[in-house]
């Protein structure tokens, strides 16, 4: 008996540490109909893949190195810093599901967050 207590022991310890990534990669993508959309996409991407968002808004800009090229040709000029604008895009998908906070810095999606359900 105590054997079999053991072995079951292990058995939900091993299906928990099988859950728990699971869970943590759950907010790294978001669904959009059959699509997926991850971090580090491009706001290309996700527009084309999940349409316009309800919402758009620029929270901040960030300020962060850069290399800035001529407008007249492609030579390299130096290093420089760049106002890097930071949007929060919101998608709505109904009232039965949750709204859904990508942050993107620049062009690249850096991060997806979950908030209560839309409307």
């Amino acid at each position: 008996m105590r054997r079999c207590a053991r072995s079951f022991s292990w058995g939900l310890l091993l299906l928990g540490c099988v859950a728990v990534p699971a869970i943590a990669l759950a907010e790294d993508s978001m669904r959009c109909g059959t699509r997926l959309v991850y971090q580090g996409d491009l706001k290309g991407k996700v527009r084309a893949l999940c349409g316009e968002p309800s919402d758009i808004s620029v929270v901040s800009v960030a300020h962060g190195p850069g290399y800035w090229r001529s407008p007249w040709d492609y030579s390299y000029i130096g290093p420089t810093w760049l106002d890097v604008p930071i949007e929060v895009w919101t998608y709505n998908f109904g009232s039965s599901r949750l709204l859904r906070h990508l942050r993107f810095v620049g062009d690249e999606l850096v991060d997806i967050r979950t908030s209560g359900y839309g409307y």
